[in-house]
């Protein structure tokens, strides 16, 4: 996967949003806010996220909401965006894996920062197997999502 990375949190995830980017400055982070604590939408920051990797400007993503349900739902409106919830290392591999996930999701208020570096370090690590001999039934699986 790609050093460039776009990333977004409402006022929820704020904090964990600046401590992931402080601990990974090998990353070129697309940061498209929060950028204060004043409450706000996540439904924003996810659209915002969303139309970056349209745009290419990234390949993937991470959003981060109080839980990662909200945000995550608002992401996977957008037709090109596959994001999943993440909050063990095992659903962050798993997800690129056989999911082809491009966006994950991560809740600021359920999982400590350890374990949130943990999901990040997995999914920019993985491939998604469809890539990969013997692969094909995890790629026909993520054509039918459309």
């Amino acid at each position: 996967m790609t050093n460039k990375l776009a990333i977004a949190s409402d006022h929820g995830g704020l904090a964990l949003k600046t401590v992931l980017k402080d601990m990974r400055p090998d990353i070129e982070w697309i940061d498209l806010g929060t950028h204060t604590e004043e409450s706000c939408d996540y439904p924003d920051f996810a659209s915002a996220l969303a139309d970056c990797l349209k745009n290419g400007e990234a390949k993937t993503g991470i959003l981060i909401c109080g839980t990662g349900i909200g945000i995550s739902i608002a992401a996977n409106r957008h037709k090109h965006i596959r994001a999943a919830v993440c909050h063990d290392v095992t659903t962050a591999r798993l997800t690129r894996m056989d999911n082809d996930a491009n966006v994950l999701c991560i809740g600021a208020r359920v999982i400590g920062l350890n374990v949130a570096l943990d999901c990040l370090e997995a999914f920019l690590k993985t491939d998604f197997a469809g890539h990969q001999d013997g692969g094909e039934r995890h790629k026909k699986r993520v054509d039918k999502l459309g």
